[in-house]
């Protein structure tokens, strides 16, 4: 992998274009989903899902522990983790 910086440029919509060569780098593929975690004030990391299988997810566990204190409902979770496996290959665009 290439350890250079790549200038991407953020939409009105709040999208951004991973580079070619990152996504063939990393397996990136049409559909693939992500982690997104806000690091301090500098910005986002982005975490590859690598499996479907989200039920022994550690983060989603985290998440359904949290849920009540974050305001978010288990039930909307246990939604959109069954949303998600209908999906071709998992992807989130039909979330």
């Amino acid at each position: 992998m290439k350890k250079f910086p790549k200038l991407v440029q953020c939409d009105k919509r709040g999208q951004i274009v991973i580079p070619k060569e990152v996504r063939q780098d990393l397996g990136i593929e049409e559909g693939t989903g992500f982690y997104m975690y806000v690091v301090t004030e500098e910005g986002i990391l982005l975490k590859k899902l690598d499996e479907p299988n989200l039920e022994n997810d550690p983060t989603l566990h985290k998440l359904n522990e949290k849920a009540e204190k974050i305001s978010m409902s288990k039930v909307n979770i246990a939604q959109t983790v069954d949303d998600y496996k209908k999906t071709t290959k998992g992807g989130f665009d039909l979330i």
